[in-house]
């Protein structure tokens, strides 16, 4: 399924209403580009919540998860994103890291993540979900929409 989007035109276009993602995203997912409505989670190298959520139906949405900038444990892996592909999420944006980088790679879902860590995350369930979260110069408020492809991510900035 191919978008009929590219951000830096939507930039172009809607500047002012938008955020941009500064941080070094990369692309973990067999698809580039993605857009859908925000769903959150805010944690710390525990992953039970990501699980939790991308086990419900997504219905296109995109989970934003603000795992800190953590690179020392994955808040994703092959299993998890199989999950959400199966459960019909458009994508997930990681202010962390995932594992099993190929077999998300073969997935039809978009993946963005800082990069990649073969640890495991805690199982505990410490976090929030469906919280505003910032990273990267840009705010994710639940509802809103957010588009990512080969050039960044974009979101409507808070309020618009």
């Amino acid at each position: 399924m191919s978008h009929a989007f590219q951000t830096a035109d939507l930039y172009d276009e809607h500047g002012d209403a938008l955020d941009s993602v500064s941080l070094v995203m990369n692309d973990m997912g067999g698809r580039t580009a993605f857009t859908g409505r925000v769903r959150t989670i805010r944690c710390f190298r525990d992953n039970a919540l990501v699980k939790q959520t991308l086990a419900t139906d997504g219905r296109g949405q995109v989970l934003v998860v603000d795992g800190g900038g953590s690179l020392e444990s994955a808040l994703v892996g092959d299993l998890i994103g199989a999950s959400a592909v199966q459960h019909g999420w458009a994508g997930v944006i990681i202010n962390g890291v995932v594992r099993d980088r190929l077999a998300l790679a073969r997935l039809p879902i978009g993946i963005k993540a800082l990069g990649s860590n073969p640890r495991k995350s805690a199982k505990d369930g410490a976090g929030e979900v469906d919280v505003v979260v910032s990273f990267g110069g840009a705010t994710f408020v639940p509802g809103s929409t957010v588009w990512a492809d080969a050039d960044g991510i974009l979101v409507q900035r808070a309020g618009d």
